[in-house]
Formats: structure tokens, C-alpha cells, sequence
């Protein structure tokens, strides 16, 4: 029975992987691209991850296997890393690029805002 779960979870994994993959060759933009991606390919590992710490504690309990045991603690541990570190680093990159300057695809300028800039700039020469 587990390993029906165990193909399930590796079929889910697979499955939100490869959307991350085209995510990554269809969005127009780096923001885009970076959600597309980091969302699918964290839900695809919970899965992929799942099925190995599925199997190997399954193998430990059932069949008294204590490396299939390690194998499932060790993969609970490179999970929550994952969970940890995966938005994390997304945040960084999209942080970099917003700071370096990269604007999105289809990015709407409001003219009254940069009116609104240029007249209080303006002002402030005035002052000086």
C-alpha cells in the first residue's frame, strides 16, 4: 500500500517540477519567472521529498531496515532546510533586482507620480 503513496507523491513532485520549468521559459519577466518557479519547484520537493521520508520510514518500521530509518530522518531535515531557505533566496534575487533596476514586463508608469516627482524636485532647487 505505502508504495502506491510512494509513486503518487513522486508523480505530485514531477509533475509541479516540470510547471516550474515552464514557468521559467514562459513568464516574460525575472519577478514572474522567480514566483513561477520557486513556488512549483518548493511544492514539487515537499512532494519528491515526501515519497523518500514516506519510503524510508516505512522500510525502517516494516521491515526493521535502520539505514531506511536514517534515510527518512535525514530527508525530514533537508525539508525544512528547503522550506527555510528556498523563499529566502527568492526574496534575495527579486530583492536584487528591484534594487539593480530591473523593472517588470508590462510595468504601468503613472505620469501624475512623476509629475508629482519632478515638480517637488523642482521646488527644492527653487529653495536652495
Amino acid at each position: 500500500m505505502i508504495e502506491y503513496v510512494v509513486y503518487l507523491f513522486f508523480l505530485i513532485g514531477l509533475f509541479f517540477s516540470l510547471l516550474g520549468t515552464v514557468a521559467l521559459h514562459r513568464f516574460p519577466d525575472v519577478y514572474t519567472r522567480l514566483h513561477g518557479a520557486t513556488k512549483c519547484t518548493t511544492f514539487g520537493s515537499i512532494f519528491t521529498i515526501g515519497a523518500a521520508i514516506a519510503y524510508g520510514l516505512d522500510r525502517w518500521y516494516i521491515a526493521g531496515m535502520d539505514a531506511m530509518g536514517v534515510l527518512g530522518v535525514h530527508a525530514i531535515f533537508a525539508l525544512v532546510a528547503l522550506l527555510l531557505t528556498n523563499p529566502v533566496g527568492a526574496h534575495a534575487i527579486a530583492r536584487a533586482a528591484h534594487r539593480s533596476g530591473v523593472e517588470p514586463a508590462q510595468a504601468v508608469h503613472d505620469a501624475l507620480v512623476e509629475a508629482d516627482v519632478k515638480c517637488c524636485c523642482a521646488e527644492e532647487e527653487v529653495k536652495a
